[in-house]
């Protein structure tokens, strides 16, 4: 079979943007970008069609035309033989993955990583896959049946309901995605409708409340967490009182950087990669906000730095460690949760305030209303909140009278 290319014209910088024939189906592709790949050409036995198999990246560093041109020559001998050459990849790219429940699930937790909005749902997966699902992992993927998923589901199903629903709905996807990529078939034995909700019996309601202490003696935790911080070597309690001050979740304070503050605007925007609701949050901060800001700030730090460094890394690089701002906050209030500090500001606010609800949502980046009125309000009274803001620094910090300042305009009302 006659030869049309040679190395050289392979590595030519001369080619341009086209498809240059080998012979025998082998094609070389050069792109406008310069890039170059090979090919090899068909047409499918029965219906005649074209098909393209994309054989690597040819020129520098790709596949050389020698070994193109014996790729395409197995292809050709598979075509005689009655081999589709993209079922023949199909095959062989199944060969090289772990069909086991395990190893597939590892190897999908890995892909699907980068979408995570944080570092606990990726954990939450790790503790599912690994520890749950030990009854499943050594099984293949296509053996797996309803049987399987109802032994690693059973034993949490009234006990732990939602790490259950949660186990549930991460071993119907891993058993999705299996499916596409051909290592099963059937129907999914993790599906819920019309299959386990049948099975499993209904669990009981549950209403979770995260521990809160009453907005009464918010003061006085505060203050004592400012007694702590005169004797203490880390910035922690600081960073508790941040977080009541500004009534954010502990894993938004925790990954504060630098550049996410404004200082002279005393503006703190938090991006939608780390909110719930997954967009953008501002939260006007109070004086005092400013003042522990303004203190923690490693000195002289990049933009990228964490506020709340952790207690061996004070340059930045590392934040606060997950529990730290909780067992600060404990030591002094046991029955208290870094969440219910948002609960203890809510409560405050709809007691002893006349600030309308939906500023108050707005402060917590709370959604107010249905889809049709989000489209319609997109402000997030900015302003509002600032007065807001300040006015329960001026509580916990125990800083001014039982009256409450409220917008211009607004009755004035006891707050304790």
């Amino acid at each position: 079979m006659a030869k049309r290319l040679t190395a050289l014209t392979v590595k030519s910088a001369k080619l341009k943007a086209g498809r240059y024939g080998d012979g025998g189906g082998l094609y070389l592709v050069v792109r406008e970008s310069g890039s170059r790949s090979w090919v090899f050409r068909w047409r499918e036995r029965g219906t005649g069609k074209q098909r393209d198999l994309g054989l690597g990246s040819a020129g520098l560093n790709g596949v050389s035309l020698e070994d193109a041109r014996e790729r395409a020559g197995e292809l050709r001998a598979g075509l005689r033989r009655g081999v589709d050459p993209k079922e023949q990849r199909k095959e062989a790219d199944r060969a090289t993955v772990d069909d086991t429940f395990g190893g597939f699930g590892d190897a999908l937790l890995e892909a699907i990583k980068p979408g995570f909005k944080g570092r606990n749902q990726h954990n939450d997966w790790k503790r599912d896959l690994e520890g749950h699902c030990v009854p499943m992992r050594r099984k293949r993927c296509k053996d797996i049946v309803t049987d399987d998923v109802l032994g690693v589901l059973k034993p949490l199903w009234l006990t732990k309901a939602r790490t259950a629903r949660e186990l549930r709905g991460r071993i119907e996807r891993v058993l999705d995605a299996a499916k596409a990529k051909g290592l099963r078939t059937g129907e999914n034995p993790a599906r819920w409708r019309g299959h386990l909700k049948e099975l499993l019996p209904k669990q009981p309601k549950t209403k979770r409340h995260h521990a809160a202490a009453p907005y009464e003696e918010v003061p006085s935790i505060v203050k004592k967490l400012r007694t702590k911080h005169t004797t203490a070597d880390t910035d922690v309690n600081l960073a508790g009182e941040f977080v009541i001050l500004t009534a954010v979740r502990t894993g938004e304070a925790r990954f504060m950087t630098i550049r996410e503050v404004d200082l002279r605007e005393r503006l703190w925007t938090i991006p939608k990669e780390r909110m719930k609701a997954e967009r953008d949050h501002e939260v006007p901060l109070s004086g005092r906000a400013v003042a522990i800001l303004r203190a923690c700030m490693p000195k002289d730090a990049k933009p990228g730095a964490y506020v709340f460094s952790g207690q061996w890394r004070k340059d930045g690089s590392k934040p606060l460690g997950m529990n730290a701002i909780l067992h600060t906050l404990q030591d002094i209030y046991p029955n208290m949760t870094t969440h219910g500090c948002r609960s203890s500001f809510r409560d405050w606010v709809g007691d002893e305030t006349s600030f309308p609800r939906e500023v108050a949502e707005a402060a917590l980046a709370h959604k107010v209303g249905d889809e049709v009125e989000q489209a319609y309000r997109r402000k997030t009274a900015l302003e509002k909140r600032r007065k807001l803001m300040e006015a329960w620094s001026a509580y916990v910090g125990g800083g001014m009278s039982s009256i409450v300042s409220l917008p211009a305009g607004e009755q004035r009302v006891q707050a304790g």
